[in-house]
This record gives C-alpha cells, structure tokens and sequence, in this order.
C-alpha cells in the first residue's frame, strides 16, 4: 500500500483544521466561506484567477471574490495569494494593488512553488 509522506500527511492534517474553522466561523458570511473553502482546494504552486474562482462557487463577480479575500481572517492558511488577476498579474493583495502588500504576494508565490518544487525532488 502507498502511504503518503508524512509532510503530505501534514499538510491534509492542517488543511482540515482550518476547512473545520472556516466551517466553524461565525464572523463570516456563507458567501466567504464558500471562497476560503473552495480557495483550499488550489494547490500550493498552482494559482487560479478571481473570475475561475467566481466560476467555481457560482458567482458571476470576480469582484465580489476579491472583495471576500480583501477580508479574509484565515491568511494565509487560506491562500489568497493564490488569486491573480485575468490577464496574470497579481491584481491585490490586503486590499492593496500596488507597492509592499503586492510584493509579500509575489513573494508568497515564490515560496509556495518553491515548496512544491523542492517536494518533488524528495
């Protein structure tokens, strides 16, 4: 049988831990945890646009998706950094689009490929 290794073990022990706190949260709306829960399921390394990730829980505003991560509690547990804009660039990060905020989101990026790249040399 092929088992995991334990930092993937880890990494689904920690994913579940925060879904069960989004789930938990009662200072959000439905609508954010619909995006944080759903937000979970893009990989580290991987990103996903505001408009695929409307798409995926049903809304037809990217906006409305990025105003839901402007706010978001659990970061970066729940990776925001993940979210890009349409045409690739960073589009915000804090509920900033530009100077510091958008340069720990690239730098988040950054990490998170280098995280899977380095797994995946194991």
């Amino acid at each position: 049988m092929n088992e995991l290794p334990e930092s993937a073990n880890s990494r689904n022990g920690k994913a579940n831990d925060v879904k069960n706190r989004v789930l938990a949260c009662t200072t959000i709306t439905d609508f954010q945890k619909r995006v944080y829960l759903e937000l979970l399921n893009v990989p580290p390394g991987e990103t996903i646009t505001y408009g695929e990730l409307a798409r995926r829980i049903g809304c037809k505003s990217a906006q409305a998706v990025g105003q839901a991560l402007k706010r978001n509690p659990f970061a970066p547990e729940v990776p925001c950094h993940r979210v890009v804009a349409s045409d690739g660039t960073p589009g915000g990060y804090n509920g900033k689009r530009e100077g510091e905020q958008i340069a720990v989101k690239l730098k988040l990026i950054e990490e998170d490929k280098s995280q899977t790249t380095s797994l995946l040399q194991v």
